[in-house]
């Protein structure tokens, strides 16, 4: 039998841990790393005639993870970040495998403007003016669909409001 002996400082961070990790308070990265999250809320959007099921990242934790370590997602589904207030939203890639696109939308449905981001890159991609809302999709999703900046999303978020 081998015992583990951890000097005097060590103990503190180790006990630290461990109660986090017993109450759930993992760190957000950390919980990245177990996989991809694919048990949130889904809404249907429309973009004109087509249909988008999209996953909502509304609470901060699931924003912060959003598509990371996601091998691969169907071709009408995408996930939909939610803000408490608009304001400039930017975005990176850092541990995300998949090339996406995001559009930035603002409270009516329309979009602001699109941003094509690559994999697993930290390049900042921001929205052109305050937003509450960012769709993100497979690259090249929207460019096939004919969808640019003015172009408008339909569904709950965006109907529920004035």
């Amino acid at each position: 039998m081998t015992s583990l002996i951890c000097p005097p400082l060590q103990r503190p961070l180790l006990a630290a841990a461990a109660l986090a990790a017993a109450l759930g308070l993992a760190h957000p990265a950390a919980l990245a790393q177990n996989g991809p999250q694919l048990n949130l809320q889904r809404i249907e959007l429309t973009a004109g005639m087509h249909r988008i099921e999209a996953q909502v990242a509304k609470a901060s934790q699931e924003r912060q993870i959003g598509l990371m370590n996601r091998p691969s997602m169907p071709q009408h589904e995408g996930m939909l970040f939610v803000f408490e207030q608009p304001a400039t939203q930017c975005f990176w890639m850092k541990n995300t495998l998949l090339p996406l696109t995001a559009a930035f939308v603002a409270d009516d449905g329309s979009i602001v403007n699109l941003a094509d981001m690559q994999p697993q890159t930290e390049d900042s991609h921001c929205s052109q003016k305050p937003v509450r809302y960012v769709l993100e999709m497979n690259q090249g999703w929207f460019a096939k669909k004919g969808l640019k900046a003015g172009s408008r999303l339909g569904g709950a978020p965006f109907s529920a409001r004035p």
